[in-house]
């Protein structure tokens, strides 16, 4: 089965580049999780067309309404808004790719995000995502080529975005001051701080920790067609990984609300 992921690769292809700062691809990610826990999970299902549970994104964070839970599935309030008190379900997702040294602002950003949710509602399954580039050269987009033509927008959309994603290699010489380089090492210590987040095993709901936390390689550079390579160097199993978490959601979400 194709993955949310596969389709937020597409769609970065299709904008040309990824947005690090305004995190584009989530709500893509966001959108394919939810369809495809409504269709291989039968209770949630029920629960969604029966209105038991309803959806929603990017919903402030309790104690901190600047900051968004990407995915936010629970019982609607009174009004028929959304209740952090009653969330059932919440998902949030990140990527480290133009900066790795930028790894511990994601990594402390999902930290907050899981103290709150579980202050709000310790039995609510949280599931993280995080896309884990590869590249080792980054053409940063957002912070410095997008920037250059700050007031000549027309000149940046007729004259570098259509060849953004292309593999138009003259885009490293062209733009070498906006270049973000990483270490060869560096996609595997981002793997490795991100695998320290808490955890919780099914049933624990008293423990603080994630119920699932999974990581994603990707090739986006800016320059090259953006890729979810399989096999991939860090010798994740996407595929593998995602249908478990599917079941694992399921079985967990059934054995909370409906037993």
């Amino acid at each position: 089965m194709s993955t949310p992921f596969d389709d937020a690769i597409r769609a970065i292809a299709a904008k040309r580049y990824h947005n690090h700062r305004l995190e584009t691809h989530s709500d893509t990610v966001s959108d394919g999780f939810f369809n495809d826990l409504v269709s291989h999970c039968e209770p949630f299902r029920r629960d969604v067309e029966k209105g038991v549970v309803k959806v929603w994104k990017n919903v402030s964070s309790p104690g901190d309404r600047l900051r968004k839970v990407d995915l936010f599935v629970g019982e609607p309030s009174a009004d028929g808004g959304p209740n952090i008190e009653k969330v059932r379900l919440a998902l949030e997702n990140k990527s480290v790719i133009t900066a790795h040294r930028n790894r511990t602002n994601r990594f402390d950003d999902l930290q907050k995000v899981l103290g709150a949710i579980h202050h709000a509602r310790p039995e609510a399954l949280l599931i993280a995502t995080v896309l884990v580039g590869l590249a080792e050269r980054v053409l940063n987009i957002p912070d410095q080529t997008h920037k250059f033509f700050h007031g000549r927008e027309e000149k940046f959309a007729a004259g570098v975005l259509p060849r953004l994603s292309s593999g138009d290699a003259t885009l490293w010489e062209e733009f070498d001051w906006a270049i973000s380089d990483n270490r060869p090492n560096d996609a595997g210590k981002t793997v490795d701080l991100f695998r320290t987040l808490p955890t919780r095993m099914p049933g624990h709901t008293h423990v603080e920790g994630y119920d699932y936390v999974l990581l994603v390689p990707v090739q986006i550079d800016n320059v090259n067609p953006p890729s979810l390579p399989r096999p991939n160097p860090l010798g994740i199993d996407v595929d593998v990984e995602y249908r478990k978490m599917l079941k694992q959601m399921c079985s967990a979400y059934t054995a909370r609300w409906h037993m």
